[in-house]
């Protein structure tokens, strides 16, 4: 019997992959935990495993955007014939979109509006778009074309046609389709400021003290604590005395979580993936270092797990070049911290300038779930630990 391969979820929020290369050709036979594919998503590329031994039948081919338990082709029996595939439900492939773009457009005209039943409000927008309203397909009362028409056909031919430069612009010198893990990026970005009420909150940590710490701790040879691991182990302890930040929004409830997960945002060359710490608020510092590190090389790599990506309550993001910034909620979550870069300032101690290295952190939070009292009662509790570190080493 058949054996169906389907787009396996990579993530809490996956819901489609792209199949950047089958590792095997249709009609080989392929072993069980034989690699068969390698899938890309938002987050992480992952090699797809056979579930179990047969002939290898692709349905959907390279390039191809498929979304989540959609089939991508079959396992087969010697001599068996693969079942009538239905096109994989997803988006239509990278390769009929640049067959799409390089298909030559019809010649529009206004050629062909005599003898063509139209409205006028057709007739006159075919002009303006220079369209021939004889090739437009008529969905109107008796046969009639439409403005609507007439505006979805101008819309299927620039489609046709292939993306137009912003006008005004220069020659490009290249133009390349947002696919794969940016645009999965793009989408979700845009999804969670299109869903959430975003509102962020912002100060400055002084962190000499935790600086000091997290040197001596460091042993020579081994783990390299830095700044930021004393601030996810700061933010996991802060939740526990602010919980209402370690909470979800979904289908319209607030779920909230006893465990404190958080997820540290990893830089790749092209996009970003957030690896998960589980129960931080139960590492120590050094734990949190080893382990954030481990998960850091092996997403640079492509080696992460695809449930290492799963089950974040709470979200760190650190850029080390700039002060401040604002990041975007990961969907689902409340709360965000960004992480700006140490900087060495003059600060006012006991009425006497000295010098402090000090960072600026911003709370990002989704103010259907947090208050800003609450979102401010968290940055103080986060502000005592980070000032007073001595409890985040023990």
């Amino acid at each position: 019997m058949a054996n169906p391969i389907v787009m396996p979820r990579l993530g809490d929020f996956m819901t489609e992959g792209t199949i950047s290369k089958w590792s095997r050709s249709a009609g080989d036979a392929v072993a069980q935990g034989e690699v068969i594919a390698e899938i890309e998503s938002e987050k992480l590329n992952y090699e797809l495993e056979a579930g179990g031994a047969g002939i290898l039948h692709t349905v959907a081919k390279e390039g191809e955007v498929v979304a989540v338990d959609g089939v991508i082709g079959y396992l087969l029996a010697e001599g068996e014939a693969p079942p009538e595939a239905q096109k994989p439900s997803g988006q239509s492939s990278a390769s009929a979109r640049r067959d799409a773009r390089r298909a030559p457009a019809k010649q529009a005209g206004r050629a062909g509006v005599a003898g063509v039943a139209s409205t006028p409000g057709a007739r006159r927008l075919a002009a303006k778009l220079d369209v021939d309203i004889g090739l437009v397909k008529a969905t109107g009362p008796r046969g009639r074309v439409t403005e609507a028409d007439v505006r979805a056909f101008a819309e299927s031919q620039q489609a046709a046609a292939g993306p137009a430069a912003p006008r005004g612009m220069p020659e490009p010198s290249g133009v390349a389709a947002m696919t794969g893990m940016r645009k999965s990026i793009a989408d979700h970005m845009r999804s969670s400021l299109a869903n959430t009420a975003q509102l962020s909150f912002f100060m400055e940590l002084d962190v000499t003290e935790a600086q000091r710490m997290r040197k001596e701790a460091s042993s020579p040879g081994g783990v390299t604590l830095s700044i930021v691991h004393v601030l996810i182990k700061a933010c996991a302890e802060a939740l526990k005395r602010n919980p209402a930040l370690n909470a979800a929004l979904a289908d319209g409830s607030i779920f909230d979580f006893d465990e404190v997960n958080v997820a540290v945002a990893v830089a790749l060359r092209d996009g970003l993936v957030v690896p998960v710490v589980r129960r931080a608020n139960e590492k120590s510092v050094e734990e949190i270092a080893r382990e954030t590190t481990d998960l850091a090389d092996r997403a640079k790599s492509g080696a992460l797990g695809p449930d290492e990506t799963l089950g974040g309550t709470f979200t760190i993001s650190a850029l080390g070049v700039v002060d401040g910034f604002t990041p975007i909620l990961n969907a689902g979550q409340s709360a965000i911290l960004g992480v700006g870069r140490t900087v060495e300032k003059p600060v006012v101690r006991s009425g006497e300038i000295v010098a402090r290295e000090m960072v600026t952190v911003s709370l990002t939070v989704d103010h259907q779930v947090i208050d800003g009292a609450v979102a401010a009662g968290f940055m103080r509790r986060l502000q005592q630990l980070v000032e007073r570190p001595a409890s985040l080493f023990r």
